[in-house]
């Protein structure tokens, strides 16, 4: 017999086993290595510098582009399906493996054989591994408590052990692997297992070490999540997800509440997303970042994050989801107007000294504001889609909620990409992420507290 305990712990190691991929792939570590590489790619090809930074920031919205919209045509369709057949947990297993396998071929993006396509593949291929992962682990937090203020607190201690995961894996990275201009890391260790940081193997080794850390804390999930039998499941899983589904998306219009919801997150997450994407990318390129202060920042950045899930998930068990995200939205966009006004030498349009560190310092306060923001923002939304949700759809409602979250998941990536394309500035070409923030801010004026199911 597992003991609650037992599933709610196993159900928090996914957090803390799956974060590594957006803390050091997607923002901090691969993500400003992929722009660094393909950058002097393009640059030895007779590209201007300028330019060159610009296409691999384009780039790098287009390989998101195409991830987002094959994890939005299928998110609502499996998680039907698992719903229909009870089984969340082979589902889990396959993408796991999704997940590994993207990951560790990272390895292979030497700059000296560089391909963009073969590196926004494998890096694809993972993060769809995991953000499908997500939506059937996501789907299991109704079963880990009865009460709803509840699971406010499991979902944000969640979140916030997740955070904390990523912090150790980042500072991993950075104290062993992870090489400055001298050849040392900032532990002033050499790199282990002969790693080249010439070849760039002190950086590409992020890949294989994301990999090992979610086959490793996986473990525990596997050993305490169980599926739950599903009374009178009948053959044809797909074909009766299929019709399923059809009946939830007609029916959407009966439930305004959920439907609002939807569209608000689709808006901000996919906001949230853009920031966390580009993030390190921008510091590199605006503000001339190394990898390694980029990885500083982001140990800051998810530092602020787990301490602060972790109070607002007692906050949303006092006064529930729907403030604490309003509140989440305001600080973001904020933020987001901060980030696009900083240049090397001028902060909210005010020119400074050349040399001065005020950029650098509130860029790092951005990044805090991020994590702590967008973490909350994260854990709460989680837990609302429990209240706005049929509670006996919840695998397929946590689909639409990924299909909501990445049905504009490819607009924010290609908006910046094109923003970019045409500015011809990595500064300007941020600037869409404002206007995503305000546009699920409003779309929450419709959003119920209790949502239309009244669980």
């Amino acid at each position: 017999m597992i003991s609650a305990r037992k599933r709610i712990w196993g159900w928090y190691f996914f957090d803390w086993a799956s974060q590594p991929y957006n803390t050091l792939l997607l923002t901090f570590i691969f993500g400003p290595y992929f722009a660094q590489t393909a950058t002097a790619s393009f640059i030895a090809g007779g590209m201007e510098i300028d330019a060159a930074k610009a296409q691999a920031q384009a780039y790098w919205g287009y390989g998101l582009t195409i991830a987002g919209i094959c994890i939005a045509l299928l998110a609502p369709l499996l998680g039907a399906v698992a719903d229909h057949s009870g089984k969340r947990l082979p589902w889990i297993w396959f993408f796991s493996t999704l997940y590994v396998v993207g990951a560790g071929a990272l390895w292979w993006t030497a700059p000296a054989d560089f391909s963009v396509l073969w590196a926004l593949f494998f890096f694809g291929l993972g993060l769809i591994g995991m953000e499908f992962a997500t939506i059937f682990t996501n789907a299991y937090l109704p079963e880990l408590h009865n009460d709803a203020g509840e699971r406010g607190r499991i979902s944000g201690s969640g979140w916030a052990f997740g955070y904390l995961g990523g912090v150790i894996a980042l500072l991993l990275m950075l104290v062993f692997f992870q090489t400055g201009d001298t050849g040392r890391t900032i532990a002033g260790l050499t790199p282990p297992f002969g790693l080249d940081p010439e070849t760039g193997a002190t950086t590409r080794i992020v890949g294989p070490l994301a990999a090992f850390w979610f086959a490793l804390f996986m473990i525990p999930f596997f050993l305490y999540t169980r599926d739950r039998p599903t009374p009178g499941a009948l053959p044809g899983e797909f074909g009766n997800g299929l019709r399923g589904l059809m009946r939830t998306l007609q029916g959407l219009p009966r439930h305004p509440s959920l439907l609002a919801y939807l569209g608000s997150s689709m808006f901000y997450r996919d906001a949230l997303n853009g920031l966390y994407t580009f993030g390190g990318i921008y510091a590199l390129g605006v503000l001339n970042w190394s990898i390694t202060e980029i990885g500083v920042f982001g140990i800051l950045a998810a530092t602020s994050g787990a301490l602060f899930c972790w109070i607002g998930g007692r906050l949303d068990r006092r006064i529930g989801p729907k403030p604490i995200i309003v509140a989440c939205c305001i600080v973001l966009i904020l933020t987001s107007g901060l980030i696009i006004s900083l240049t090397p030498t001028s902060v909210l349009g005010i020119s400074l000294a050349s040399g001065s560190p005020l950029p650098n310092i509130m860029f790092y306060v951005a990044g805090a504001l991020i994590g702590a923001a967008g973490g909350v923002l994260q854990a709460s939304s989680r837990n609302m889609m429990t209240h706005q949700a049929d509670p006996e759809r919840m695998t397929e409602a946590f689909g639409l909620y990924a299909l909501s979250g990445k049905a504009t998941s490819f607009i924010a990536p290609a908006l910046i990409a094109l923003a970019t394309d045409l500015s011809g500035s990595q500064r300007l070409g941020v600037t869409p992420i404002a206007g995503l923030f305000i546009f699920g801010l409003i779309l929450l004026l419709w959003v119920k507290p209790k949502g239309d199911f009244q669980i």
